[in-house]
């Protein structure tokens, strides 16, 4: 599907994780910036982080109006990326609703969906007779957490994750870009306040732009360079039932309960927890949050109570103070990082990929990252996102 080249001694850009952010800044760079010169390097497989690692939600009803230009940007580039791609990511606009559990839920949540509209997103207010009728299955008052509305996004859904890295990586290779797996970075090479390239498991790579874009580890990475980033990594847990008929059209989350589910197209459930309380660079995560989130999910959908869990995996998630993302040069003169995308970095993959790459090209923000800069920890300009993140970090 792709070339699996050694690396050259130069690059113009090298680009350091192999996920979907990173293959498609690759992609941005060679189709929209002229670049040719380009590598990505990935310490495993393509996809193997926390691509392949989610609950492939996508949505773009966040509050403040950065973040919702940021994601918004995000969901138009994924209604035409299979086209754009000429591989079928399997993007499905089956929906996205968010509960309310309690008043504090409610006020918050209609208050975003007015930001949502002034923002021209679609996002409306749903009762809990409409919930009924988008997801029958729901028990919305015989729980503890008695479902009082919901915001409701239609264009939102989820997408294949492997397809999206896959996808990206072909018609990357196809511009000429350099995939190169199995080959870890273990330190980011500076001199005089300039990036001089990456010391990697097959030797020293020269570059004068390296964009790092490896999620939970970004930080070690940064630290390597002399770098200290606002960062926190901690395990990020799904799971999946045995597959069944269709049952749940759409995607459901839940911050209260803590716990959001969908339905696969193979007709397994895809189950998402919170983050684990403690900081970590494992894959695997704590079994107290597996119990928490089936015991939520058999609440609100007492029909699941006898199905069997197939699997379970965790994602390193990075999450900023502001549950934000940072998408910014730094003091090292051709450095710059992709990441803080806390558990929302899927569903920004074809956006966050795509102004990453005129931000590397360019040496310069594009407007719509602009307020992601890792400068906002010093100026105070936060994006606060922890509440429409509808995820318990």
């Amino acid at each position: 599907m792709w070339r699996n080249p050694e690396p050259r001694k130069f690059y113009d850009v090298i680009i350091v994780g192999g996920g979907g952010h990173g293959l498609g800044t690759a992609y941005y760079l060679a189709k929209e910036h002229g670049l040719k010169n380009i590598a990505v390097i990935e310490k495993g497989w393509l996809g193997g982080g926390n691509t392949g690692r989610n609950t492939t939600i996508i949505r773009s009803n966040y509050l403040w109006d950065e973040s919702a230009h940021l994601y918004e940007h995000s969901l138009k580039l994924w209604e035409n990326l299979s086209s754009e791609l000429n591989y079928n990511i399997m993007f499905s606009q089956r929906g996205v609703l968010n509960l309310a559990h309690n008043e504090h839920d409610v006020k918050e949540i209609r208050r975003r969906v007015s930001a949502n509209k002034l923002n021209g997103i679609d996002s409306e207010w749903v009762d809990p007779h409409q919930i009924k009728k988008l997801v029958p299955i729901m028990n919305t008052e015989n729980c503890r957490y008695p479902v009082l509305g919901a915001s409701y996004q239609p264009r939102a859904g989820v997408a294949r994750h492997d397809a999206v890295a896959w996808g990206y990586a072909m018609r990357a290779d196809e511009l000429g870009v350099d995939i190169i797996q199995n080959c870890e970075v273990k330190k980011i090479r500076t001199a005089k306040g300039k990036v001089q390239g990456v010391e990697t498991s097959k030797g020293f790579i020269r570059s004068n732009r390296v964009g790092v874009v490896a999620s939970g580890h970004t930080s070690v990475l940064a630290a390597s360079a002399g770098i200290k980033l606002p960062l926190q990594s901690k395990a990020l847990q799904a799971l999946v039932s045995e597959p069944i008929k269709p049952v749940i059209n759409t995607v459901v989350m839940s911050n209260a309960v803590h716990a959001y589910v969908s339905q696969s197209d193979k007709g397994e459930l895809v189950i998402g927890a919170g983050t684990d309380g403690y900081n970590s660079y494992t894959q695997r995560g704590g079994y107290n949050i597996i119990e928490d989130t089936i015991r939520a999910i058999v609440e609100l959908y007492p029909i699941f109570g006898k199905m069997k869990m197939l699997r379970q995996w965790g994602g390193i998630v990075d999450i900023t103070p502001d549950a934000s993302p940072i998408l910014s040069k730094c003091e090292v003169e051709g450095l710059y990082f992709n990441c803080g995308w806390g558990t929302g970095g899927f569903k920004a993959t074809p956006g966050s990929a795509n102004v990453f790459a005129h931000t590397i090209a360019k040496n310069k923000a594009h407007k719509i990252n602009a307020p992601f800069s890792v400068d906002r920890f010093v100026s105070g300009r936060l994006v606060d996102e922890h509440g429409a993140a509808a995820v318990a970090h």
